[in-house]
């Protein structure tokens, strides 16, 4: 089995989240033709793989959305409900392993819409125009109007073939306006626009996982880290939805058992200028934040719930940081508290 190499993400994918992942929810709504290869494998989360002895009923086996050759006029195009309502920065369209059936052009449009999906009367803006794509490549394109808010694309590929992963890089639209000054609310919730902006490691699982919804369905759907040989621990800094007043922590170690962490901590700071990338010298300060939670110990596969004189009141925040003493994994981080 081949798996994906990295590569260095463009800007505009600092501090964003994937609106088209599956694991958060996105789904793929309709295409034009699947025959090879369903919509739905071009927007999962991890990344493209390719086994060349693996075929299915209608040939070669490949991960991602594959049309069939196109004997009549036209191209091929998909529908997408995104994950969550949100601004977009940017798009990832990526061929990988596709090489000798990659579509040589594609565009992209998108809507707004209050309820539903698309239909004929749906107005539809053009986000990327018709651009080139290459073989087994991974192409950005960013967006220049990263104001609007959107819910669903149309993935135009011309005029036909494969698309590997589609990764659309932007933040969570959550109206705030609507939460009331003493209304309690996760401020550490994906949907609601939290984000971690740096970490120690992530070998198993990345950090944004502890802000997704419900409880996880298994071990690898949290953040866990590589066994620390040596001296330290492990962190990660996570930028909430909104400024505000922490009153209860919910740490969650479900599914980890021989890996869940010894302790845990919680840290804060109010940074409202702070960008979506960190300087070592400003990891190094994250040291030093105001204590929100002390080190806890943990159990393993267990909800902890910290409330009253067990979370220190240090004002408002904006930023967090969670350290693990000295490594594991963490499922679910719940930070319940009000707007600031």
């Amino acid at each position: 089995m081949l798996e994906t190499s990295t590569v260095i993400l463009p800007d505009f994918a600092a501090g964003a989240v994937n609106l088209a992942s599956a694991r958060l929810g996105a789904v793929g709504v309709s295409s034009t033709d699947e025959f090879f290869a369903p919509l739905s494998r071009m927007l999962n989360d991890e990344p493209a793989a390719f086994d060349p002895t693996l075929y299915d009923d209608n040939g070669k086996y490949m991960d991602g959305w594959e049309s069939r050759r196109k004997r009549v006029p036209g191209h091929d195009s998909a529908v997408i409900r995104l994950a969550m309502p949100g601004r977009i920065f940017g798009f990832d369209v990526d061929t990988r392993f596709f090489t000798g059936n990659y579509p040589p052009q594609c565009s992209i449009e998108a809507a707004c819409l209050e309820n539903g999906d698309p239909d004929d009367q749906t107005v539809w803006t053009e986000l990327v125009v018709k651009s080139p794509l290459g073989p087994s490549a991974q192409h950005f394109f960013a967006n220049a109007d990263t104001s609007k808010i959107w819910t669903h694309l149309r993935l135009h590929i011309y005029p036909d073939g494969g698309i590997a992963r589609l990764r659309v890089y932007g933040a969570a639209h959550f109206d705030w306006s609507k939460v009331g000054a003493t209304d309690e609310i996760d401020l550490a919730y994906i949907f609601h626009g939290a984000k971690a902006l740096a970490w120690s490691d992530a070998h198993y699982g990345h950090p944004d996982k502890i802000l997704s919804p419900g409880r996880g369905t298994n071990m690898g759907d949290g953040w866990e880290t590589k066994r620390r040989r040596g001296p330290g621990h492990d962190w990660a800094i996570i930028r909430l939805g909104h400024p505000g007043v922490i009153n209860r922590v919910l740490i969650d170690t479900h599914f980890y058992k021989g890996n869940y962490p010894d302790t845990c901590e919680l840290l804060g700071a109010y940074l409202p200028e702070a960008g979506d990338t960190f300087s070592e010298a400003e990891i190094a300060a994250s040291e030093q934040w105001q204590p929100i939670l002390t080190r806890q110990k943990m159990q393993m596969d267990a909800e902890h719930l910290y409330e009253g004189d067990q979370v220190q009141k240090i004002g408002p925040v904006t930023h967090v940081r969670i350290a693990m003493h000295p490594d594991g994994g963490v499922m679910r981080l719940r930070l319940f508290g009000t707007k600031a």
